[in-house]
């Protein structure tokens, strides 16, 4: 990555695509299975879009991130640190890991906060090839019935939703879209 590149890729009107960018973020949360667009950051490779705005919008100097696999590169360490601050860390000590499923796992590896703490678990951004609302179907909070949602591994994924209130979080992304999957959420498999 040079110079140049390393600097660009960021917000180009930081507030406003932050602004945009969080709520969209947080909206894809508290609707979980709800597919959303999610644009503003031009990651290094092999980061998605979404993945990359993910990154802007939530990382900061004090948030821990863990890159898995291949998205543990020179240029994507050096856009993340010049852009948020944040420090590359391990997978025990994140607060957001982003890979892709296989590289991600297991998700034994990460925090999933403390019965005083909950809210200290790790939430996991995976980079999926599709993303589309088919596969395993969830109910719980901000569902109204059911929605669907194609998930790389439901056994797994149900055994993180069954510690709740502990657990991780996950937000799934693939090109500019995002979908996310609180511990909260009940899942059950298709069919």
């Amino acid at each position: 990555m040079t110079k140049q590149s390393q600097f660009s890729g960021g917000f180009s009107d930081a507030s406003i695509q932050a602004a945009h960018a969080f709520r969209a973020a947080m909206t894809a949360m508290a609707r979980p299975g709800e597919i959303r667009s999610l644009t503003g950051g031009l990651p290094p490779k092999p980061l998605s879009i979404a993945a990359g705005t993910l990154l802007l919008t939530l990382c900061d100097p004090e948030t821990n991130v863990y890159l898995a696999g291949a998205a543990d590169t020179p240029a994507v360490r050096q856009w993340l640190t010049f852009h948020t601050g944040a420090p590359v860390t391990g997978a025990a000590e994140a607060d957001f890991a982003l890979g892709t499923w296989q590289d991600l796992g297991p998700l034994t590896a990460y925090r999933i906060g403390t019965a005083e703490y909950p809210d200290r678990s790790a939430t996991l951004i995976v980079e999926c090839a599709e993303l589309t609302n088919a596969g395993a179907t969830l109910s719980g909070p901000g569902i109204r019935d059911t929605a669907c949602l194609s998930l790389p591994d439901i056994p797994a994924l149900h055994a993180n939703s069954s510690m709740f209130p502990l657990g991780c979080d996950f937000f799934f992304t693939c090109g500019s879209e995002v979908a996310a999957l609180p511990r909260s959420t009940t899942i059950r498999s298709e069919g």
